[in-house]
């Protein structure tokens, strides 16, 4: 019987998302993301890179219209937060001083084109590298969250029980791996050696925001690539996914699970959640109908250099029924979609879904 309250007010919570309406009840105190232009929610619209998203047609569903999200609405990370009942997650770069000091519900310190590896993406100009957004990060924890709490054991207690996601790793792959006149990877690693170093770099990462306080981890492969219009279209690929490239990501996906299970066995009260993007994309691909979806081509009309939005030029009207907003990022319904199933489904997010991750003590 003890259950059945909590249980009750968490039901009308849900039940109350749906109907876009905020839960009064935060089941997480905040929401900390880390990562690329697939959850980046502005940071890039203060850096000096052609990785921006800040003009029409982006935004063209979401109420305060372009803001640097690289879709037409909401991304991943906003409907988590909506799921866990608290407000969006602002862009760490867009708050000044005062409102860094003030927030206590959670930031955003990611970038477009971004990667685990700090070259990543330097080609097209800045963006905040990992390591550069857990700095970022390390100077929330010891600046500004300290402002808010009585004890330090106050605000590592928070922190504990805050959820932290980090959604990196495609660009290590589109923009820097697989372009080679511009990195040099490709030259000094072959594929394994390749898939072996970002994990390594990856696994330092997580554990660097370990002993900054987090606990509570949502960790995502990396999507399947070879079926994004942009390289479908690149590949000359008729019809299907360029598996070629999808095997490539392959190989760091599969070590990915171990790593986080070593993790959670050595970090003491930690937990690693695995967001299983590629097989949910993948799957939403190969069988869109099943999922509402009828269109695997862009919603927008793409720049063919860049793979991103023309600006100003009106993009699709059946938005809902397409899986790809631009070259590569999935529209918001494909977001709600990923999203749901991590926090209430049983193979998406595994071992735990992100609601049973709130609930772990």
């Amino acid at each position: 019987m003890a259950n059945t309250f909590p249980m009750f007010l968490l039901s009308l919570c849900l039940f109350s998302q749906f109907f876009l309406a905020k839960c009064s009840i935060p089941l997480s105190p905040a929401l900390y993301v880390f990562g690329d232009s697939i959850v980046d929610s502005g940071n890039n619209d203060f850096l000096n890179t052609s990785a921006k998203a800040n003009y029409k047609p982006y935004g063209i569903d979401f109420p305060a219209g372009p803001t640097g999200r690289f879709t037409n609405g909401n991304t991943f990370a906003d409907f988590l937060a909506k799921y866990l009942g608290l407000p969006f997650v602002p862009p760490y770069l867009g708050l000044s001083k005062d409102q860094k000091s003030e927030t206590i519900t959670g930031m955003n310190y990611a970038s477009g084109s971004a990667g685990i590896l700090r070259k990543t993406g330097s080609a097209i100009g800045m963006n905040l590298a990992l390591q550069i957004q857990i700095e970022l990060f390390e100077e929330t924890v010891k600046h500004y969250l300290p402002k808010n709490f009585k004890t330090h054991h106050e605000l590592l207690k928070y922190l504990s029980k805050s959820i932290f996601v980090v959604d990196i790793g495609n660009n290590d792959y589109l923009n820097n791996y697989l372009q080679p006149a511009r990195y040099n990877s490709s030259h000094l690693y072959g594929p394994v050696q390749f898939s072996g170093y970002l994990l390594k770099e990856l696994k330092q990462s997580l554990q660097d925001i370990y002993n900054l306080g987090a606990r509570k981890f949502l960790v995502f492969n990396i999507g399947p690539i070879g079926c994004t219009p942009a390289l479908v279209y690149s590949q000359n690929i008729t019809s299907g996914c360029a598996e070629n490239l999808n095997q490539l990501v392959s190989l760091y996906n599969e070590g990915l699970p171990n790593m986080l299970q070593e993790l959670t066995a050595s970090l003491n009260g930690s937990t690693f959640v695995l967001g299983e993007f590629y097989q949910a994309s993948y799957d939403l691909n190969q069988n869109p109908y099943k999922y509402g979806f009828t269109n695997r081509s862009s919603c927008c009309v793409v720049n063919s250099a860049t793979s991103q939005c023309l600006q100003d030029v009106s993009p699709c009207k059946d938005r809902a029924k397409h899986i790809y907003w631009d070259g590569f990022h999935p529209t918001q319904h494909a977001n709600y979609v990923f999203a749901t199933g991590c926090f209430l489904g049983t193979t998406q997010c595994t071992p735990l879904n992100i609601l049973e991750l709130t609930q772990k003590h």
